[in-house]
């Protein structure tokens, strides 16, 4: 006997940012609901999925997890293409963590089919669980976000848990309003 899974929509959802800001403890915490301490640096890319059910609707969500580092970055346009939507991710503890948004923005939008309509982009700011050494505060995030239209910031920490999964309920409510879906 043959099991078909039929969904009723699939998308693409990178997530970028620099190295160490806390992309893959997001990811996994996300997938899991776990906090994993001892997490590698992504070479070039990661890719993982998961099988959501959002207003009687059936979603794959496939989420591109970018490498952080520069020197990976050259590749990174091809892999954005396609994308619904992305998360731009700093650290609220580390300021230099936000100085390389336009360039990561350029990055994706890169991959980008249609430059007239660019998918959406959140920002996520990591490790809320730190926020005694907090260096970066939401006023300026909120102007970052304003002058480059994006959505949020919304803050978070992989290792509590705290607003994991309100993140991409949020993030995924776009997609599907933007394609229609809801």
């Amino acid at each position: 006997m043959v099991f078909k899974i039929t969904r009723d929509a699939t998308y693409k959802l990178c997530i970028f940012g620099n190295g160490g800001v806390g992309k893959t403890t997001l990811v996994r915490r996300y997938l899991s609901g776990m906090f994993e301490v001892d997490t590698k640096m992504t070479i070039g890319l990661d890719i993982a999925i998961k099988d959501i059910h959002m207003e009687g609707k059936k979603i794959l969500l496939q989420i591109w997890d970018f490498a952080g580092e520069e020197r990976f970055r050259f590749i990174l346009p091809g892999y954005a293409a396609g994308a619904s939507a992305g998360i731009f991710m700093y650290d609220i503890t580390k300021f230099n963590s936000l100085n390389n948004i336009d360039e990561w923005l350029d990055v994706f939008y890169q991959g980008s089919i249609d430059n007239e309509k660019k998918p959406p982009i959140l920002l996520i700011g990591g490790k809320l669980d730190l926020e005694q050494k907090r260096a970066v505060y939401l006023e300026d995030v909120r102007k970052i976000s304003s002058a480059r239209n994006l959505y949020g910031p919304i803050e978070c920490s992989s290792k509590t848990g705290e607003k994991v999964e309100q993140i991409f309920i949020f993030i995924a409510r776009i997609i599907m309003k933007n394609a229609g879906l809801i």
